[in-house]
């Protein structure tokens, strides 16, 4: 009898535990968040021209750029970049927010190009940090 409990006792668990690994892991797909994303996915920034915030981002992107580029530039006779607007931005939770951010700024008397610029902001350090900032890949 003891035995015959013990053995229910572990098909329970067995079970539970079965049920619980689902659950989790129907609730990081896509069709759990009602279209919200998995957690820890980007997600896109509606209205990024009329988004403050964002646009922000974008300037100290290119600014962070031009800081640290600025040696070179004397060197190589290069030009600073002139930001312009963000044109696309996708955020995503880290430690802190990460943004994705698709932005268009020129050298002076030359045309607009897109940059692809990577930021992550921890708000509660107030701090910000330029990740990556290159030339965007053409679009084919």
């Amino acid at each position: 009898m003891a035995l015959t409990l013990r053995r229910s006792a572990m098909v329970t668990q067995a079970v539970l535990a079965i049920v619980l690994l689902f659950a989790v892991a129907y609730s990081a797909t896509p069709a759990a968040g009602l279209g919200r994303g998995m957690v820890g996915g980007r997600t896109k920034i509606k209205d990024v021209e009329t988004n403050e915030a964002v646009q922000e981002l974008g300037r100290y992107s290119v600014e962070e750029y031009n800081r640290s580029h600025s040696k070179r530039h004397e060197v190589d006779g290069g030009e600073h970049l002139v930001f312009s607007q963000v044109v696309e931005a996708e955020k995503q939770v880290v430690s802190g927010i990460k943004y994705y951010l698709k932005i268009e700024a020129m050298a002076i008397d030359k045309l607009p190009e897109t940059f692809d610029a990577v930021v992550v902001v921890k708000p509660w350090m107030h701090s910000k940090e330029l990740l990556n900032f290159s030339p965007s890949p053409a679009i084919k």
